[in-house]
């Protein structure tokens, strides 16, 4: 049975579809394989079972990387060709069956819901959750990345994700020092518990505040050198997330975190972390005040600056639907 999944290219997006894959493979134990998806988001599908390939969409001038694509695929014949980028490709393959999301991508429901719709109506009101796959080489690393930052079997972390793709959903960085300080204070709810910073190596500069405000023995900094294996495996040794939205937001949510995402110039209805242990924490302004179709995000700092520090502890500390949420075990 052959496989061509063919998703998106920013990492949080293709996190989300990452339920859909998974759902498939469940049901073709046997299946080899390829998944196509922009090279930012290609480490994420390393270790799916059965992968055969992964096809890096490198955007090129006049549809040139679908040509390539089509050209690597066309040679063979696909039992089941899923693609979330509304691209002709599935029509220009021999397939045995197509699938795409069925809504609209502007409908106010959840991209996970909208990418469940592939499956039919079934997949739209219960769609298969996120998850991500870890090898044992990245949870390896991930674990040693921890033990020379000093990490004992048992100490709780605060996971702290400061950053994102727009400094317009960045919330400011001293109201992330003040929330992990407070949570981590000894009446807080994670007493004790060592602060983890992750981010892209890029992203080190709009990290710093945070790294330098909270530097000292319960800092974990985990900004750069990090595959996203190998940051999802970190992820997942943490009690509880905070960050902006972001991919390393729904990598959270995938591995069974505690999530809190915080919101403000971006559509929560679209992507709030998902599942019981995500919780999303929004400005008080909406979406449309805060991004009306005249803005030139060029042009802005952060619009985050109207959700408080006792508003995000406030959020942390309310009762969570389930005490304790599963992790994924590796395949």
């Amino acid at each position: 049975m052959r496989l061509l999944f063919i998703t998106n290219s920013r990492i949080g997006d293709a996190v989300l579809s990452t339920g859909l894959l998974d759902n498939l493979i469940r049901r073709h134990p046997d299946a080899r394989v390829t998944v196509a998806c922009g090279p930012v988001a290609a480490p994420l599908f390393a270790g799916v079972p059965g992968l055969e390939r992964i096809h890096e969409l490198r955007k090129r001038p006049r549809a040139g990387h679908w040509r390539a694509l089509w050209a690597a695929c066309v040679g063979c014949r696909w039992d089941v060709v899923v693609d979330l980028r509304g691209s002709p490709i599935p029509w220009m393959l021999r397939a045995g069956r197509r699938l795409r999301p069925t809504v609209d991508g502007r409908a106010p429901i959840h991209r996970v819901r909208r990418i469940g719709s592939a499956l039919g109506p079934a997949g739209l009101t219960d769609p298969p959750a996120p998850r991500l796959w870890t090898r044992a080489e990245d949870r390896a690393a991930a674990a040693d990345a921890l033990v020379r930052a000093g990490v004992a079997e048992g100490d709780s972390i605060l996971a702290l994700a400061p950053t994102a793709n727009w400094i317009g959903k960045t919330w400011p960085a001293d109201r992330f020092v003040a929330v992990a300080r407070r949570l981590t204070a000894p009446d807080g709810p994670l007493p004790g518990a060592r602060v983890a910073v992750f981010g892209a190596p890029s992203e080190r500069p709009a990290a710093a505040p945070v790294l330098e405000a909270l530097a000292g023995p319960g800092l974990i900094d985990l900004v750069g050198g990090m595959t996203l294996p190998v940051a999802a495996a970190a992820l997942g040794r943490c009690a509880l997330f905070v960050g902006n939205d972001s991919g390393l937001m729904h990598m959270a949510a995938a591995m069974g975190v505690r999530t809190v995402g915080l919101f403000g110039p971006s559509r929560d209805e679209h992507y709030a972390p998902w599942g019981v242990g995500g919780r999303v924490v929004r400005t008080p302004e909406s979406y449309t005040t805060l991004f009306p179709p005249d803005l030139d995000p060029t042009r802005v700092g952060t619009l985050m600056g109207g959700l408080s520090v006792d508003t995000v502890v406030a959020a942390v500390t309310a009762p969570w639907e389930a005490e304790a949420l599963s992790r994924h075990d590796p395949p």
